[in-house]
């Protein structure tokens, strides 16, 4: 068993508000890693994994309480278009746990007593593709393609034992479906969180049909949005609350505007962390950032909502 255990997810959102960490990408380039590749920061995992650690660890001492593993853009078949077999894309899927737990061990040497949990990235498909898709959805399978998909990937991570399973940036609710198919019965408990834009996913279907979908999935702790811009973020997290009557994730972007083609980010940053307490107040328990948020604003989120 791992040396540092926590307490059920579950029970803690029950309880209070827990800090989600930031942007990993954004904090691997600050250190200066180059992620221009498909696999993204996934090809660390088998280049620089000790540079992983080093970013979670940043997050837990900035004030996270979870640490979002590194598999976003890790799947078997992205793997093998780099060369590696099945074996070892599976052992680099349990490292991106074993690496989150890392951080968690050595914060406790550092100092840190509060709760941590490692959250086990499961991207959505266009995420594999590489070419902008996850902002889009709808890419001609069906909700049982997706689900044979994602089904050995999931495994791969369940085998790991993290605490939770972060269906996130999912951009279509037939991928949610598939999705929460693919969880059922691995003994690990689950949040999905939708790439929105205003009160539709990106591929148009309306917010409250696809929260639904997770209402009486009993692997599911919690619902809500991340991967989109603040401002979409209030109405988003009451709805979620009174669709499925469980706690709500968020995990904005900074504001700024991914540019597919160029590969780049533009605009400014529209990310206030005072924005944090309106969403506590309408059911929000999960909260933090996604892309160009850092630990220094993910600090600011864990002031903001200290008791």
């Amino acid at each position: 068993m791992p040396s540092d255990t926590p307490p059920p997810l579950a029970d803690a959102l029950a309880a209070g508000t827990v800090v989600l960490d930031g942007g990993m990408s954004n904090q691997l380039e600050a250190a200066g890693h180059d992620l221009s590749d498909e696999l993204w920061s996934a090809r660390l995992l088998a280049e620089r994994p000790e540079a992983i650690t080093e970013a979670h660890l940043a997050y837990v001492q900035a004030g996270a309480d979870v640490a979002i593993t590194t598999s976003y853009q890790a799947t078997f078949e992205g793997f093998a278009r780099r060369g590696l077999g099945r074996a070892e894309a599976a052992r680099l899927l349990r490292l991106s746990v074993e690496l989150a737990r890392e951080a968690r061990e050595r914060a406790r040497g550092q100092g840190v007593t509060r709760p941590l949990w490692v959250a086990a990235s499961v991207g959505p498909y266009g995420a594999m593709l590489a070419d902008g898709s996850e902002y889009r959805g709808r890419y001609g399978l069906t909700v049982e393609e997706l689900e044979r998909f994602h089904r050995p990937r999931i495994e791969a991570l369940a085998a790991a034992r993290p605490d939770v399973f972060a269906l996130e940036t999912v951009p279509d609710a037939d991928e949610a479906a598939a999705l929460l198919r693919a969880v059922r019965g691995l003994g690990v408990p689950a949040w999905l969180s939708y790439t929105i834009d205003g009160d539709r996913t990106r591929a148009g279907q309306p917010l409250a049909d696809a929260f639904a979908l997770a209402a009486d999935v009993e692997e599911v702790v919690a619902v809500g949005v991340n991967c989109c811009a603040p401002q979409d973020v209030a109405a988003a997290v009451g709805l979620a609350a009174r669709v499925t009557g469980k706690p709500v994730v968020v995990y904005p972007n900074s504001g700024e505007r991914w540019d597919a083609e160029a590969r780049a980010w533009d605009g400014r940053s529209t990310f206030a962390p005072q924005q944090v307490r309106g969403w506590r107040e309408s059911g929000a328990r999960l909260i933090g950032g996604c892309c160009r948020v850092g630990p220094q604003a993910i600090g600011a989120i864990a002031r903001a909502l200290a008791p």
